[in-house]
């Protein structure tokens, strides 16, 4: 005879209990249920340009070239308005990305003997 247990909506098979001819395996009163876990975007971080009055215009295009893949018209806005409001977003990306963007201007300034200056801030 074969003994089962209702858990919870899903059935429980003893092994002991071979004297039936029923099929421990058959599925009756097993409810199966797909699940797809929830993932939860990483944070974002604003790379910040700031403006001085050393570093020429054309090299700070030239880095948001090199650096951030723009086009010579992106820029060249970019630039201008770090140039007339001080401080400007050169790009919204992951934590790690964003450190390395801001360490490459840092590094690529200094070895240009330029005093520009970059930051990140969460978005």
């Amino acid at each position: 005879m074969l003994s089962r247990t209702i858990i919870t909506g899903m059935s429980e098979w003893h092994p002991n209990d071979q004297d039936s001819d029923e099929d421990p395996h058959d599925g009756a009163g097993l409810t199966v249920q797909e699940s797809k876990p929830k993932l939860k975007q990483p944070p974002r971080y604003k790379v910040l340009l700031l403006n001085d009055d050393f570093t020429p215009m054309e090299f700070v295009v030239h880095v948001l070239e090199a650096i951030f893949g723009m086009s010579r018209e992106k820029a060249t806005q970019i630039m201008l308005h770090v140039h007339t409001r001080g401080v400007g977003v050169c790009g919204v990306f992951t934590r790690d990305i964003a450190e390395t963007k801001v360490a490459q201007v840092k590094d690529h300034a200094h070895a240009n003997q330029h005093p520009l200056m970059c930051t990140m801030e969460e978005a």
